[in-house]
């Protein structure tokens, strides 16, 4: 999985995936397992622009607050 997520705490994850010929950029909230575990989707852009507007309007986090992970 390709893809990025917070450095600060591993919560906020960002993965890109090839749907159809178009990159998509999926927001994910990663939940502590003390809690549960689990995700929710928060959502679900095309381009890195739109990307930068879902975590500004979603998270309190921008690009680069985040890491690459191979």
């Amino acid at each position: 999985m390709r893809g990025w997520v917070c450095d600060c705490c591993g919560r906020w994850r960002v993965t890109i995936e090839l749907i159809q010929g178009r990159y998509r950029y999926r927001l994910v909230r990663l939940y502590r397992p003390e809690v549960g575990g689990g995700k929710d989707v928060l959502g679900e852009v095309g381009s890195v622009e739109a990307l930068e507007r879902l975590l500004r309007d979603r998270t309190p986090l921008t690009l680069a607050d985040l890491r690459e992970v191979v």
